[in-house]
């Protein structure tokens, strides 16, 4: 993979793959499955404390059940993505050592995993932000903190440690709406930003061009809404019916959104990314009937407005609080 050396010292092209910004569960320690807490609730079976392994975690960091997450009691591990930040702690931040092989590495990798999954949100954004052709006019000053960005991913772990992750995603997010503003100019979308739409009935809604960032979209009704061009950063998607919408050219929107959400065959999304397998078996209608209160979301903080900090992005939270959270091994 490109871009785990140190030695890497140009300025990163913006294609995810080549950014480093899928997640590579091989190449990682299983540092979600240790490093972040979460609660017993609707996502997963147990409670598990930051920094104590996973008891599906097996010792060659692959999950024992990852082929059954969701029927045994875990699909807050289906909906979680790191963005390739695993990967990048464990084999340029720590150089391939792992927790186990070196435990006095083990507080300070599971509180850089984190901030280092932090700055590869914002990579994927940023590079998102460079394909939209209205931005053009920030392009620019885009690529300044693509770069910026990608560097601070290859400080030491001590730096990382030390980084005002937060400051630097304020001045991001500022672009980034900005970008959004530029991409939606001329649509005279709806304004939802942070909107409480939980179950609300948006069926065929025109949401083409709406601000729907940091939006609670919890089990909402969305069966053929037209979110062309709908900025969706931090929206909540657990549960939402997007069964034959149109989100075809949907800014900012992940696959982990996707992944918390119900829809099918007839759903229209961004060739960037994958239909959720679970959507085929009738999964995420159940989610949709079975529709998350805001009591079921993570406690604490959330981004609202632009990409996670230790608030929530979506579908959970990221940062060091309780949250949805992993992939598990997807191999």
């Amino acid at each position: 993979m490109r871009h785990l050396t140190k030695e890497t010292g140009h300025v990163p092209v913006t294609n995810p793959r080549e950014l480093g910004l899928l997640s590579d569960c091989e190449s990682c320690f299983g540092l979600c499955c240790v490093a972040l807490p979460f609660s017993a609730s609707a996502d997963f079976a147990t409670d598990k404390d930051a920094g104590r392994p996973c008891h599906n975690l097996r010792d060659d960091f692959r999950c024992s059940i990852h082929t059954r997450l969701r029927e045994s009691g875990f699909p807050g591990c289906t909906v979680f993505d790191c963005f390739g930040a695993g990967q990048k702690v464990s084999q340029v931040t720590f150089e391939g050592r792992s927790w186990r092989e070196a435990p006095q590495t083990a507080r300070q990798m599971y509180t850089v995993f984190p901030v280092m999954r932090q700055l590869h949100e914002l990579l994927w954004y940023l590079a998102e932000a460079l394909t939209l052709e209205a931005a053009r006019p920030v392009h620019d000053a885009l690529r300044s903190a693509l770069a910026e960005t990608e560097q601070m991913t290859r400080q030491s772990a001590d730096a990382l440690e030390r980084l005002d992750v937060a400051a630097h995603r304020a001045e991001v997010n500022t672009l980034l709406l900005r970008a959004s503003e530029l991409a939606r100019a001329g649509l005279d979308g709806k304004e939802r930003r942070g909107a409480d739409l939980i179950g609300a009935r948006l069926k065929g809604a025109d949401l083409r061009g709406a601000n729907l960032r940091g939006a609670y979209l919890i089990g909402a009704d969305l069966r053929g809404a037209d979110l062309r061009r709908a900025d969706l950063i931090g929206a909540d998607l657990r549960g939402a019916d997007l069964s034959g919408a149109d989100l075809t050219d949907a800014i900012f929107l992940t696959q982990a959104q996707l992944n918390a959400a119900a829809g099918d065959t007839a759903t229209r999304l961004p060739a960037t990314l994958a239909r959720p397998a679970h959507w085929a078996d009738g999964a995420g209608k159940t989610a949709s009937r079975n529709r998350p209160s805001r009591a079921d979301q993570p406690p604490g903080g959330r981004s609202g407005n632009g990409p996670s900090g230790n608030g929530r992005s979506g579908n959970g939270r990221s940062g060091n609080g309780r949250r949805t959270r992993g992939t598990g091994r997807r191999r």
